[in-house]
Formats: structure tokens, sequence, C-alpha cells
């Protein structure tokens, strides 16, 4: 069989899996690893593994389970897609809770796929989050499709949302805009809309109301300080 320079078969789809359970990852492993077109070119156990791991491979695909030690799963998501723009992640867990799916899917995830799906559904969603299509697939239960899309028209826009997991790591308006290819007035735009929409009076005080309803995560490093009350008189 013909080979790339990084050893893997010649258009076949690099996959890096990230579960804290080896048995799982062996696991997933064969199963993938029977497909001629996908090569599983590393895994990792934790959050910060999976970062340098997908940095350093630059997998078409990151197989990520969501329970794994370190950061909350939004940060590690965004931040494999910081050192790997264009590696696709997608989601494999056991749970099944609308509002990480909202969560995940603002961070850009390509697939949200509970850990029950069959051999051929998750080879399937590999092939086309590969494929860099628009759409996200989701294959979760009815209830939780049913109050993602019900809630949509009420909850932030996903811009807003990445905004707001920015401004939640500290990054000035700035940076958010060169960040997010943006100029810093529309950045303030969507700030100013924000603030609105979840009554915040200030940045701080959107990020923790964000925080308190699990929209964003704030990374482990980092504290954002509720307002001070003022003293008794």
């Amino acid at each position: 069989m013909t080979r790339s320079d990084d050893g893997s078969p010649a258009g076949a789809t690099t996959i890096l899996i990230v579960d804290d359970h080896a048995l799982v990852r062996e696991g997933l492993r064969w199963v993938l690893e029977v497909h001629a077109d996908l090569d599983v070119v590393d895994e990792a156990g934790d959050s910060a593994t999976a970062v340098a791991k997908a940095a350093s491979e630059r997998p078409d695909v990151v197989l990520l389970d969501v329970e794994i030690p370190g950061d909350d799963p939004v940060v590690t998501v965004r931040r494999i897609r910081e050192v790997s723009p264009d590696s696709a992640v997608v989601i494999l867990s056991m749970y099944d809770s609308p509002d990480l799916l909202r969560r995940l899917i603002a961070a850009g995830v390509r697939a949200y796929l509970l850990k029950s799906v069959g051999r051929e559904e998750l080879v399937a969603a590999i092939h086309k989050a590969r494929d860099g299509s628009g759409s996200v697939l989701l294959s979760v239960s009815g209830q939780s499709l049913v109050q993602v899309q019900s809630a949509e028209s009420a909850m932030l826009s996903a811009v807003e949302l990445e905004i707001l997991q920015l401004a939640a790591e500290a990054m000035t308006n700035a940076q958010i805009a060169r960040r997010l290819d943006l100029t810093e007035a529309t950045v303030k735009s969507h700030l100013r809309r924000i603030f609105a929409k979840l009554g915040a009076v200030s940045r701080i005080d959107a990020v923790n109301k964000a925080v308190a309803a699990s929209l964003v995560a704030l990374p482990h490093d980092r504290l954002v300080p509720r307002p001070r009350r003022p003293p008794r008189q």
C-alpha cells in the first residue's frame, strides 16, 4: 500500500483517539483500522496530551470523549482547533446533555455521537466530518435534539458564544477581533447584544452568568472575580 510522508496510507483519514480508558482506545483503534481508508495515528488520555498530540500529528479527525481528565471539554475543543485548525473534532460521549451539546456546537465540533452508536454510524460520521460540510452531525436522543432546537432562538448565537468564551479567557476586544477576524467595533456590538440577552451590566457579569448557565467554561488556571458587594454601613 502506498504511504504518505508520515507513514499513513496515502489518502487515508488520519485519526487521533482521545479517551481516558485504554481498553476503549484499543477497541476504537481495532474497529476503525479494519477500514483501509482510516488510520489511527495516535492516542491520548487527557486534555493536555490531546492538545499536544493534535499539534504534532495534525490529524484529519480528533475522536474526543468529553469525560477525560483536564480542562472542560469546550476548552479542550477550542485549544485543539487553535493548534490544528484543519482537524475536525468528533465527540463520542456517554452523556446526552442539551447544554453541553449547545456549547460544543458553538465551539465548532463537527459531530456529537453517543457511545451507543454502531460501527457503521461512527465510520460514516468520521468520513462526513473530514469532508468539511457546513452541517453538524448529531446522534443524540430525540429529547435533547428538541431542547436544543427549541431553545435556539433564545440562545446566544454561535459567534456570540465564541466571543463570550474568549472574554472568559480574559482576552481584550482587540485580541478577540484578531482571533475571529472581526473588527473591534463588531466585537463591541456583539458584546452589547450579549449583555442585553443575559441581563448583564458588564463583561465580568456576563461571563459569570454564562458560566453559571453552562454556556461557557473558564480555563482551570483562570478565575473571573465576581463583583464585590459594598461594605455594610
